[in-house]
């Protein structure tokens, strides 16, 4: 028989364990559905003042739960991608680590198709892992750059990334830190950064988004939670302009994430996630030109687009995030076909216009799409008017190359097309 001390124990025991449970089940619930707007890796911060308000202050454990959750998901999934015989391959492992060739949320990826290799942004490693994708040895590791911190060449959370051949350096959203930092290409060492938390000339809030305008010498960047593009010169990383707003007018943005650049046609290609839209802006002047904005999961339709990059003919492919696929467009805006991720929600998205893949973060990896493995004619096809963009070094060698040919009479070497040995020199 339990004494009169020993049932009140008893019965703080079961109400304590209540409790307990209560708590455990709360933190789950609002570790998901308090989170309506971003998925889990997006949102984290605000998931947390939620935690806050109930007594579970712990960043990391709403960000453990959340991401429990979101793992047992893509685990009782159909591994739909595993199965697709259109993937060349895929990068990382199902669940998160921090080895070499392994990522935690893998965000923002760009192709360097001069040197065969994929960098891709692995955002909770606080790094950008470098892979190679030779066809002879696709997808091992070749290096990685970066740690966590705030001090120069440090990052915290890093988001997107462009190359610049141009200047011989990549270019790397440092969302936690607010800013930009410049790497060495060639070195992969540290050259500068720009940038803090506010919303003036070189302020940011939680950039995300970053491309580069060749034709007009910019580097445009997506300043998320100020809702806005900022247009800095590439070559100091000076400030020049910027345009937008919070709002879901035309020209206006909520929580915009990526950028791509349409060369051909001189515009900007913008993800307003949170308007459900994707917005087409003239490169030349940030003027609005049209939209395509149908929210649903018809299709034809979309739920937060997120990635976004730039095929072959102009098609645009976007990271439907919550509908888990990825959509393709024609320059015009009209939906050509869908890719099915199965359980698995796509962010970033990248092009290699040269062997024609296309490459997506979704979980915690890195999938790659033979080429015209999902769209006809990605692979790549000869344009004589493609040298405009050449890289400097390459545009010196072929002068060089003009200039010595034009010494010799009736060579082999003087019956090659400058358009030629550009497209030769890119493969090198």
């Amino acid at each position: 028989m339990v004494g009169e001390g020993g049932a009140v124990l008893c019965s703080f025991i079961d109400w304590f364990l209540l409790l307990l449970v209560a708590r455990c089940l709360l933190a789950c619930l609002l570790g998901v559905s308090l989170v309506s707007r971003v998925s889990c890796l997006v949102c984290e911060r605000e998931r947390a003042s939620y935690l806050h308000l109930f007594g579970l202050s712990s960043l990391e454990l709403g960000s453990s739960l959340c991401r429990c959750v979101c793992e047992r998901e893509r685990e009782m999934g159909d591994d739909a991608l595993d199965r697709d015989a259109r993937i060349k391959l895929s990068i990382g492992t199902k669940h998160r680590g921090d080895a070499d060739g392994v990522f935690e949320d893998p965000i923002g990826l760009a192709f360097d198709h001069h040197r065969g290799l994929l960098l891709v942004v692995d955002c909770y490693n606080h790094r950008v892992q470098v892979f190679s994708c030779d066809d002879d040895d696709s997808g091992s590791f070749v290096s990685k750059f970066g740690e966590e911190g705030k001090q120069p060449g440090q990052l915290k959370y890093p988001y997107g990334l462009a190359i610049d051949h141009d200047h011989d350096r990549i270019l790397i959203i440092d969302r936690g830190n607010h800013g930009v930092q410049s790497w060495s290409l060639s070195e992969q060492s540290f050259l500068s950064s720009v940038g803090h938390r506010g919303s003036g000339d070189l302020g940011f809030y939680n950039p995300q988004g970053i491309a580069i305008d060749k034709h007009h010498h910019r580097i445009i960047i997506v300043d998320s939670h100020n809702h806005r593009l900022v247009f800095l010169s590439s070559i100091d990383l000076s400030f020049l302009f910027s345009i937008g707003k919070r709002g879901s007018r035309p020209g206006e943005f909520d929580s915009p994430s990526s950028i791509a650049i349409d060369d051909d046609r001189h515009r900007i290609i913008v993800t307003d996630s949170d308007n459900n839209r994707v917005q087409v802006l003239s490169s030349i002047d940030g003027s609005f030109l049209f939209e395509f904005d149908s929210h649903g999961n018809d299709p034809y339709q979309y739920q937060v687009p997120y990635g976004v990059c730039i095929a072959n003919q102009g098609r645009i492919i976007v990271a439907d995030f919550y509908n888990n696929r990825l959509q393709s467009f024609t320059h015009e805006g009209h939906h050509i076909s869908s890719f099915d991720c199965g359980s698995e929600r796509p962010y970033g998205v990248a092009f290699d216009e040269h062997r024609g893949l296309i490459a997506f973060t979704a979980g915690h990896r890195v999938y790659v799409i033979g080429a015209n493995q999902w769209l006809a004619d990605t692979k790549f096809v000869w344009r004589p008017d493609r040298h405009r963009d050449a890289p400097s070094w390459m545009k010196q060698a072929v002068s060089t190359m003009t200039m010595i040919r034009s010494l010799v009479d009736e060579s082999a070497m003087s019956m090659i097309p400058n358009e030629l040995l550009f497209e030769i020199f890119s493969h090198l």
